[in-house]
């Protein structure tokens, strides 16, 4: 066994006994392949990769879900571990495979799958320094259409000694990610840029008006910020000193974000993140489905509402 089978999990350590039938070791095998490489696991098994699937084979031809589990195993990896049961039901409704979420969940646990959460949380109050917006939201959260209701907010990342942070936007009416910036410092600029993005792509005269909501945070407190809001006709909305529940929706997005980047694909550089942020807010808002939209992406909600109308 090699040296790393020390810090290998019970399970693993199982497959170098030698009374354990061969068809034993390819279910646990199988059962650890999200965690180690399978190279390695055949190796402390002594067992060749053949053997493996011969005997695999074996266990899937009694299995009457062993297709599905399949399906189900390459979706999880697909998503990198950031769907659960209930959104794996979904995307498998979606592609015309129907079954009950307790099926799903009770074979997820067969396979040793879970999505994981996590949560941390950057704060940007300084006091009070400029003009403080009352609270117009008050955690009304839902809007109608789209550019009604925006949640903005700055979280921070930490990859060894440095930093980076992320201002981005938020659509109440589909969750989907308008626009962001990302900076090494929490610099006013940072708050500029998205909203100078975020303006480009709405139209100037809107039927609705179009709320901001956001903390106290000193960037959104900036009479330059206030200005360019009035001057888009788009009123200004703060959350209540220290309640981060007015600004819930902002925050689980927040929630979703490094459990499903950092969490899982632990990033050795700054750069390395960026990138990895840069690609799950693609996946966000165009391939990530939500329950709440029907099982649909932010972007795939919009434009079917859209061509509903």
């Amino acid at each position: 066994m090699p040296s790393c089978g020390e810090r290998l999990s019970k399970k693993a350590r199982c497959l170098a006994q030698r009374e354990e039938s061969h068809t034993e070791k390819a279910r646990l095998i199988e059962g650890l392949r999200d965690q180690y490489p399978l190279a390695l696991l055949l190796l402390i098994a002594s067992m060749s990769r053949s053997s493996f699937y011969y005997h695999l084979s074996l266990l899937q031809a009694d299995d009457k879900y062993a297709d599905l589990k399949q399906r189900i195993s390459d979706i999880y990896h697909h998503h990198k571990g950031r769907y659960g049961y209930r959104r794996i039901t979904q995307t498998l409704k979606n592609e015309d495979i129907k079954h009950n979420h307790k099926l799903i969940a009770r074979l997820m646990g067969e396979l040793k799958l879970s999505a994981r959460i996590r949560r941390l949380k950057y704060r940007s109050y300084k006091g009070q320094c400029g003009v403080i917006a009352k609270n117009l939201v008050k955690r009304r959260f839902r809007a109608e259409a789209p550019n009604r209701r925006w949640l903005t907010d700055i979280t921070e990342f930490k990859v060894g000694g440095d930093k980076l942070y992320l201002s981005p936007i938020l659509d109440c009416y589909n969750n989907e990610i308008v626009s962001y910036t990302l900076s090494r410092r929490p610099v006013y600029d940072l708050v500029k840029q998205m909203l100078d993005r975020a303006l480009k792509d709405i139209p100037s005269k809107r039927e609705e008006q179009l709320t901001l909501h956001s903390d106290q945070g000193w960037h959104y407190q900036m009479k330059p910020f206030a200005n360019t809001l009035k001057d888009n006709n788009i009123k200004q909305s703060m959350s209540r000193k220290g309640n981060c529940l007015d600004n819930a929706l902002m925050e689980g997005f927040f929630g979703t974000l490094k459990c499903e980047t950092i969490y899982l694909e632990k990033p050795k550089t700054i750069e390395a993140l960026e990138k990895q942020i840069h690609r799950f807010m693609h996946y966000y808002n165009h391939e990530r489905i939500q329950m709440k939209l029907k099982g649909l992406s932010p972007v795939q909600y919009r434009t079917q509402s859209l061509m509903q109308t």
